[in-house]
């Protein structure tokens, strides 16, 4: 089938539609990736098999060797004649090999124990290997982005209204803050996923046969490929899925973010706004007919997927309720999971590059706060006010508030003529007056409170770049 011929938009336009960003991703979300992690798993099985001498080592070398040889092709061409993919598996693997290793393959192993143990071994380096490195890389632009902006003040809005000045580098700061707390949540879960090797009830009936501790067969098992068992040892034939469900959920949480920030960005590219833009490229076209145009589409599109695929949590959820030790209601359906991690990778590429292509209209930024200079000091005068025993400041406040619309004067002008405040205001520090005479000095601690966390996630995220270069 062409590329084009393909039926999902993740592949023909957004996953498939980048050659580089589909590679790395290939060997993970792919079935071909998949088929070639159930295939890693039978070869450790036959690994322990020989390590508790079951058989022999030259067996075991025999199934290693002959695993990597397999692919998807041929297993779901015996699939197509059997109707049944891991025994399909299992077949291919014995033509590969020898009659004395023939017996091992499978030996033991329920389907369950190979396709549960192969998707938490291929989520969990999926998100060692591609998800946290990309998620590392964007939280580094964010956290220089923050820090060029730390002192770009910024009007504040609540409710979609000004509210009180910020600076741009604070507000991008929060999303230095979330997206790290992603970072780590996801990589506890991915590092939490288990495995198994349990048999057709999760219960070791076959494995019981040959060792009185069974669970240690499962555990060594389990080491080779770099997992672990349920803290117990239990389960029904399939893993329990609320490990896996952990994982899909925090990657939910983690795009979520992802959108509120490209939500946040595209409002801000608003032409009453115009805070952000995008650089200009000539070779890029923003609309079929309006050749002035320049679009947020990066933000609008990373938006657009999330809301395809946030309700993909929904399925995780309803995949966790299997009857009594096994029925085959997720087997489909599970298998659409891959597209949530793909399509949320996708979304941190877009914004890395949306990012990169970001202009700061830091002369809009001044422009929009002037528009509400005279309303944002309203707060200030109330609260230092009250600070200094000014009873009712809040009411006071706003009866001043009113005589601005009723005489057109300027809220600072009525406040330094108000011989009701008088008293309080001379008791006002150098800074204090400068906040109310100068609404770009009430910024509070966003500038302080800005690299304060860019340094501290600078320092959470080193452990995640240290791991993945030592990784590789």
């Amino acid at each position: 089938m062409e590329l084009y011929e393909a039926v999902s938009p993740l592949d023909f336009r957004y996953y498939g539609g980048d050659t580089a960003f589909m590679k790395r991703l290939l060997p993970y979300v792919s079935e071909a990736g998949y088929v070639t992690y159930q295939a890693r798993v039978e070869a450790a099985l036959v690994r322990t098999l020989a390590d508790y001498g079951v058989c022999t080592t030259e067996s075991a070398d025999e199934v290693a060797q002959a695993v990597a040889l397999v692919t998807a092709e041929e297993v779901y061409e015996e699939q197509r004649r059997i109707r049944h993919n891991i025994r399909s598996l299992v077949n291919v693997i014995k033509r590969k090999i020898s009659s004395e290793a023939r017996p091992y393959v499978h030996l033991f192993a329920t389907s369950a124990d190979i396709l549960d143990t192969a998707t938490a071994l291929r989520f969990k380096e999926l998100t060692e290997n591609v998800i946290i490195p990309d998620m590392v890389a964007f939280e580094k632009q964010l956290i220089a982005l923050a820090r060029e902006h730390a002192a770009t003040v910024q009007i504040g809005r609540t409710h979609g209204q000004h509210a009180e000045p910020t600076t741009f580098g604070y507000t991008v700061a929060l999303y230095v803050s979330r997206i790290g707390t992603r970072i780590e949540k996801i990589h506890d879960a991915a590092q939490n996923l288990r495995g198994q090797f349990s048999g057709a009830v999760g219960a070791f009936n076959g494995l019981a046969l040959i060792h009185e501790h069974p669970e240690q067969i499962e555990a060594h098992f389990l080491a080779l490929l770099g997992l672990k068992p349920s803290d117990t040892h239990t389960s029904t034939q399939c893993v329990e899925p609320e490990f896996i469900a952990d994982l899909a959920y925090q990657i939910t949480a983690a795009y979520t973010v992802l959108a509120n920030f490209a939500d946040d960005m595209r409002h801000l590219y608003r032409t009453e706004i115009a805070e952000v833009g995008r650089k200009y490229n000539p070779q890029l076209v923003g609309s079929s007919t309006m050749p002035h145009k320049v679009n947020p589409e990066a933000y609008e599109n990373v938006k657009s997927l999330w809301k395809a695929f946030v309700p993909r949590m929904q399925t995780v959820f309803m995949d966790s309720i299997l009857e009594h030790q096994r029925d085959l209601t997720n087997s489909a359906s599970s298998r659409f999971l891959t597209e949530l991690f793909t399509a949320f990778d996708y979304a941190i590429y877009r914004l890395q590059r949306a990012v990169g292509e970001m202009d700061v209209k830091a002369e809009n930024m001044r422009r929009n706060l002037a528009l509400s200079a005279e309303d944002t000091i309203a707060e200030p005068i109330y609260l230092l006010m009250a600070y200094y025993g000014f009873p009712d400041a809040y009411e006071h406040t706003r009866q001043l508030i009113a005589q601005v619309h009723e005489t057109g004067k300027s809220l600072s002008a009525l406040l330094w003529e108000d011989e009701t405040f008088r008293p309080f205001l001379d008791k006002l520090t150098d800074a204090q007056r400068a906040a109310l005479r100068t609404p770009a000095n009430y910024i509070g601690a966003s500038v302080q409170r800005t690299y304060a966390t860019c340094d501290a996630w600078e320092k959470r995220i080193f452990v995640f770049r240290e791991a993945f270069v030592e990784h590789h």
